[in-house]
């Protein structure tokens, strides 16, 4: 299994994994607490649009993704107040103008794009140099925004109402987390795939919930089990010529699967 790591394509592959098993826990947790899981799917179908429109228009696809979804977070965040006691549906009408827009660029394009592949499904053998360079940069705005605001973080996730009345900027800080989890989804697309990085954001969180351990102690648990299903992840990828954001996502729900039974073992 070692032996693989003496490809440059593997080095890049497992530096770009342990971002996306620390970043995705990292903001999922957050995303979870605040029941907005299903803004990982929305931000995901909005990224896809700016990678088809990298694609057709001869740019950098990571830049068209990252512009597509720091888009899809602000309006996501405008939507909420003219859709308020409704504010899933502002999830809804992005993720449906997302999917739309890559739709009809990926149309336009008129024709097959082998690497569109790698981007829906994940990819080894597609992070580059320029990727890795990028998800560096991003990770650290991210680790370092979660270390700063942890406390105010934690604190509106736990009791939005009681952190307004302390002064502390609840809209500003939903709309951070929401940009955040736009980078996250960036961060995690080259390894994951779009069709699969939500589920990257959820299921180690939950699975690391099961074991009832506080806040602090299932944050980390849950990065440590997002690193293990991304590293076997990867080298079954390598080995069985898979999608690498599939194998991840099964490892990932296996473990959960696990730890549901041995709960239930406990309990009964």
């Amino acid at each position: 299994m070692i032996e693989i790591l003496q490809y440059g394509f593997m080095q890049r592959a497992l530096i770009a994994g342990v971002m996306v098993a620390i970043t995705c826990p990292l903001i999922g947790m957050f995303i979870v607490l605040k029941r907005l899981s299903m803004i990982g799917d929305t931000l995901s179908h909005a990224s896809l649009a700016g990678i088809a429109a990298g694609m057709l228009w001869g740019f950098y696809p990571f830049w068209g993704a990252l512009a597509f979804s720091i888009l899809a977070a602000v309006l996501i965040e405008k939507l909420r107040k003219p859709f308020a006691g409704y504010e899933e549906l502002s999830n809804s009408i992005i993720l449906s103008t997302g999917i739309a827009l890559a739709v009809v660029f990926i149309g336009l394009a008129k024709g097959y794009n082998a690497d569109l592949m790698g981007y829906l499904f994940g990819s080894i053998a597609a992070v580059s140099k320029q990727d890795i360079y990028i998800m560096l940069f991003l990770s650290a705005v991210i680790i370092i925004s979660v270390a700063i605001l942890y406390h105010k973080l934690f604190y509106i996730s736990f009791d939005s109402e009681g952190a307004q009345i302390s002064g502390i900027s609840v809209s500003f800080l939903n709309f951070y987390i929401t940009l955040l989890a736009s980078f996250t989804i960036v961060v995690s697309t080259r390894i994951v795939g779009i069709f699969m990085v939500s589920s990257l954001l959820v299921l180690p969180v939950a699975t690391a919930m099961q074991m009832g351990k506080g806040f602090k102690k299932s944050l980390f648990i849950s990065i440590i089990f997002a690193l293990i299903a991304v590293v076997f992840g990867l080298f079954f990828s390598y080995y069985l010529d898979i999608a690498s954001g599939g194998a991840i996502v099964l490892f990932s729900v296996l473990m959960l699967i696990i730890v549901l039974i041995i709960k239930t073992g406990k309990e009964a």
